[in-house]
């Protein structure tokens, strides 16, 4: 498949397609990284399928004037025609496309706190052989929204806009170690509606791949989140 078949509207096409095809009901969302503003993303087109939200680690970049100075990486415009963009996002989206050789385990490995074990790092590189298989990987990174006229922005604006209104329990579980997504759970707790008096919490001694550095504590909140809120509205 070409690269540019790896929109960011055609994966959320794609997860909307397997959650309404195999009529997923009740569903704890529990987003990181790229889960966030695809997951998001199909709850505001599905929101009656979803009963509660946990973020972690995860972005909603919708170039914004207000997120000046509240994100660790910054990303929002400048002025007129002009944006402002952390050093080590442009870097990230640029290693993507001219790097000769792409492999999944240095950037798993680069971003948790913790030395990961080489079969699960084999495990990450596992779907991805050689470069024929390495096109959405490679496109990931550049579908992140640096304009606001960007397709991705204009999407996170929308989910940030049906979030407005989102009053089902939302809990943020950002870790201490990930300037990647610094400030989104700040965000998330400001204008969720849902967010208003949970227990919001910080996983320490974790980097971007929580589920990695601290997985058993966060299935432990998890748990403990859906049996707290199980009696909630829906």
């Amino acid at each position: 498949m070409e690269k540019t078949a790896y929109s960011f509207a055609q994966h959320v096409a794609w997860l909307r397609e397997l959650v309404v095809g195999i009529d997923l009901r009740d569903i704890t969302l529990i987003c990181q990284d790229w889960g966030g503003p695809l997951g998001l993303a199909v709850l505001t087109e599905e929101p009656e399928r979803f009963s509660r939200v946990v973020a972690t680690n995860t972005i909603l970049h919708s170039v914004e004037p207000e997120f000046a100075g509240k994100l660790a990486w910054s990303n929002h415009p400048v002025g007129d025609g002009d944006v402002q963009v952390n050093e080590g996002l442009l870097a990230w989206m640029a290693f993507s496309q001219r790097t000769p050789e792409m492999t999944a385990s240095p950037s798993i490995s680069g971003a948790c706190a913790n030395q990961l074990a080489e079969d699960v790092l084999a495990a990450y590189d596992a779907p991805f052989p050689d470069e024929r298989y390495k096109a959405g990987m490679r496109m990931f990174p550049i579908l992140i929204p640096v304009t606001p006229s960007d397709e991705g922005a204009m999407i996170n604006r929308r989910t940030w806009g049906a979030l407005a209104s989102f009053e089902k329990p939302f809990l943020t579980a950002f870790s201490d170690g990930d300037p990647a997504t610094r400030g989104f759970e700040t965000l998330f707790r400001e204008r969720v509606p849902g967010a208003k008096d949970q227990p919001h919490t910080t996983l320490r001694g974790a980097g971007h791949f929580v589920q990695e550095d601290r997985g058993e504590v966060l299935a432990d909140l998890v748990v403990e989140f859906i049996e707290r809120t199980d009696n909630w509205p829906r």
